[in-house]
């Protein structure tokens, strides 16, 4: 018997944390980014109180930040996944509608001036500095998306934002499912209809429950990771919308996916799929840890599945003495900024994370409240 989903974040709400906590008082010496999360998932404030912190993250901090490098067409980096890559996306779109063979994709090196800025440089990887990306990069820090620089950027970049994949339009997603989800949790973040992103994600289901990025070309078993970020923007986007019974569907069977794995293990051998998920970064991009999973299902709510416990005492176990979580694996790729460095010291984020994660499963676990999905 399913637990009943609930609607907000990390609810039901447990009593708050000390406010004098030392681990709490490190946490609000944070940016507004993360104060406001504290304030709202560790501290139980007023929603009046968590909206006056919230509002500082598009004037201050890694929010300001972000937006100051935000082109006059909506765009960051002249690009939607890649930079530098606007002319070639229009370019592709113009030849198709007509018809014609898409130009080729352009060198990393043939616009050196959409390199990276405020401070850090580039290096090897997949670049994080184009519109899609920093898009996710606000979202998850917060920015009120009913501010009017937010709607005007989801205006802009609906209008002026191509995919480099056949020059689609941004919110029309492409094929590859993990860019797709974001696509959706952006989408239903900023309150644009993304409804055939999702319709094109349920169909894109493989036979397992799961999905899996290489699809199109590479048809497999479907992946942690793909699933992960899949099921993560369904649930966004059913809280936004209030869903259907087909995508819920389609998300719990993703979910099983992952539960039936105990979110770590091979199904066939029962085997650790990858050490690595162990370590865990911020932002975790695509990539898939055990800290990104059990955040997921701390976000979903409703009572621990028993298949968690394992994964969830993983993350218990990564904390330090004082009481806080490293920053650990972070992916490499030129960024405009780093939220925090270097690896091995303590993280703000992947603290308030695994704290988010360890109260709901720890108030949950022992509450012996279980009740009929809705």
């Amino acid at each position: 018997m399913e637990p009943t989903e609930n609607q907000g974040p990390y609810q039901p709400r447990t009593p708050p944390m000390a406010e004098d906590d030392p681990v709490v008082q490190w946490l609000l010496q944070g940016d507004p980014a993360i104060r406001w999360q504290v304030l709202r998932d560790l501290l139980n404030a007023s929603e009046t109180e968590v909206a006056t912190e919230r509002a500082r993250v598009e004037h201050e901090g890694w929010g300001a930040r972000l937006l100051a490098l935000r082109a006059p067409d909506g765009l960051w980096a002249n690009g939607a996944y890649f930079p530098g890559t606007a002319a070639f996306a229009a370019a592709t779109a113009r030849a198709l509608a007509a018809g014609e063979p898409p130009p080729p994709f352009p060198s990393p090196d043939a616009e050196p001036a959409e390199a990276p800025t405020d401070g850090s440089s580039a290096e090897p990887g997949q670049p994080w500095t184009a519109t899609y990306p920093v898009l996710l990069d606000l979202c998850h820090l917060g920015m009120p998306p009913d501010s009017p620089v937010m709607q005007e950027t989801a205006h802009l970049v609906a209008r002026n934002c191509r995919w480099e994949y056949d020059g689609l339009p941004f919110f029309a997603g492409e094929v590859d499912c993990c860019i797709n989800a974001g696509t959706i949790l952006i989408g239903a973040y900023l309150g644009v209809d993304v409804d055939p992103v999702v319709q094109r994600l349920v169909a894109d289901q493989m036979p397992d429950g799961g999905w899996n990025c290489w699809a199109e070309t590479r048809p497999a078993p479907a992946s942690f990771a793909s699933t992960l970020d899949v099921i993560d923007a369904l649930l966004r986007w059913e809280r936004h919308t209030g869903g259907s019974e087909e995508v819920r569907r389609a998300r719990r069977s993703g979910e099983e996916y992952l539960l039936r794995r105990n979110l770590f293990r091979s199904l066939r051998t029962g085997e650790v799929v990858n050490p690595q998920w162990a370590l865990f970064s911020y932002p975790p991009r695509w990539h898939y840890d055990l800290l990104k999973a059990t955040e997921y299902f701390a976000r979903r709510g409703g009572t621990p599945d028993p298949r968690l416990t394992e994964a969830i005492e993983r993350v218990r176990a990564k904390r330090r003495p004082d009481g806080r979580w490293l920053l650990e694996n972070s992916h490499s790729g030129a960024v405009h900024f780093r939220f925090e460095e270097p690896d091995g010291t303590p993280s703000r984020w992947n603290t308030l994370r695994a704290l988010r994660v360890l109260r709901w499963y720890d108030a949950s676990a022992h509450s012996g409240s279980a009740s009929q999905a809705s």
